[in-house]
């Protein structure tokens, strides 16, 4: 079955979505909706799904990217130019990605590693996030350029926060990576932005 389908693109974009709405939330207020991380961060656990919405455990686990797609597709003003910054900025990083086999090793390295602590600990064990953020630090960060997070100095202070917001970029790049898979491009968003949208509001009422 293709990947190529607007659904598949969609849910792809609310992936990505959806990692920088939750590093926004963190950031800015030290907290984040739970169940939209936790399915986040468990798609970088997914390596082999049997379609796009299983990563996400279905779609209740996407329905906050979902909403957030909804809200940026639909405003003629940016929602959050934080969060499209981010957006752009890991479509961006992930591209650069495509052409670096080694740091693509590590960070399969990195992701088989927190597989096997989740089973132990869960998805959210401190362990788990710490090794995510850790693979993050150690590859994408090294990028150019570095997604520079704006947010308050006092939660950015705190490692068990920074920690989540690193895993989450991370969980940005396994989307942005899953919307090229599925066909994405800049000019399909460019030119399908209302037909995305729709799918996305027409996802929403699925969940």
């Amino acid at each position: 079955m293709s990947l190529n389908t607007l659904s598949n693109q969609t849910i792809a974009l609310a992936g990505i979505a959806q990692a920088c709405s939750l590093v926004h939330q963190l950031a800015t207020t030290g907290n984040c909706q739970t169940s939209a991380l936790e399915a986040s961060i468990a798609s970088l656990l997914k390596i082999d799904s049997d379609s796009v919405i299983d990563i996400y455990g279905g779609l209740s686990g996407i329905e906050h990217g979902l909403q957030q797609l909804d809200t940026q597709l639909g405003s003629r003003v940016l929602a959050s130019h934080e969060q499209a910054r981010y957006a752009a900025q890991l479509v961006y990083l992930q591209k650069q990605l495509v052409s670096k086999a080694d740091m693509q090793k590590t960070i399969q390295i990195g992701m088989t590693r927190a597989q096997s602590q989740a089973e132990h600990f869960g998805v959210l064990h401190e362990n788990v996030l710490a090794n995510l953020a850790d693979v993050y630090h150690s590859t994408i960060s090294t990028l150019q350029p570095r997604i520079m997070v704006q947010g308050d100095q006092q939660y950015l202070g705190n490692q068990g926060t920074v920690n989540k917001i690193r895993a989450l970029l991370l969980a940005g790049i396994r989307a942005a990576l899953l919307w090229r898979q599925c066909g994405g491009s800049r000019w399909k968003l460019l030119f399908a932005r209302q037909k995305i949208r729709a799918e996305a509001k027409f996802l929403l009422t699925q969940v």
